[in-house]
């Protein structure tokens, strides 16, 4: 199970490479229509809004999923290995109330403003866009549930456990 829903986030993770991708193609585009053909583009601010909003969300599950979200890694190092433990499903259940709230308020904000359109894409439904908020929370609650299974029955990663680069140029 856990194989098949690591491939899932991998599947995210690759919609957020494509959204970034889509996002700068516009932006890059948005640029050249205004300063070397004198034809701004009315949409395209607004439409990359949305990449960057999407982009946002959909990264924040693939950080979730990897343990790569702000933390407080000096001072959770120097706690007692029990401590930490409790610490850390205690901080769960933080993260997992606030899931929650993601979930319930995203779902009533796209039930109350899904036939709603934007202002210059008249085509989009702002139910698309705010889509994103039950999705991102649905999934980052399961990564927490997850998360809080492993924590509890001791199978749990380390917070940054797999390699990744850490942004040190010593490195």
């Amino acid at each position: 199970m856990d194989r098949y829903f690591g491939r899932f986030i991998d599947g995210v993770k690759w919609w957020a490479t494509f959204l970034l991708a889509l996002m700068v193609v516009l932006v890059c585009l948005g640029v050249f229509f205004r300063y070397v053909i004198d034809a701004s583009l009315a949409w395209y601010d607004e439409f990359a809004s949305y990449l960057l909003v999407w982009l946002t969300f959909y990264g924040a599950v693939s950080a979730s999923y990897q343990r790569r979200h702000i933390g407080f890694e000096t001072f959770v190092a120097r706690l007692m290995p029990a401590t930490r433990e409790k610490l850390e499903i205690v901080a769960e259940f933080l993260v997992l109330g606030f899931q929650i709230v993601l979930l319930y308020y995203g779902l009533l904000l796209v039930r109350k403003m899904g036939d709603e359109t934007a202002v210059s894409l008249e085509w989009v439904k702002m139910g698309w866009v705010y889509s994103v908020l039950p999705i991102s929370g649905a999934l980052m609650l399961l990564i927490s549930l997850r998360r809080l299974h492993q924590l509890t029955f001791g199978r749990a990663q380390r917070k940054g456990a797999d390699t990744a680069w850490s942004g040190s140029s010593s490195e």
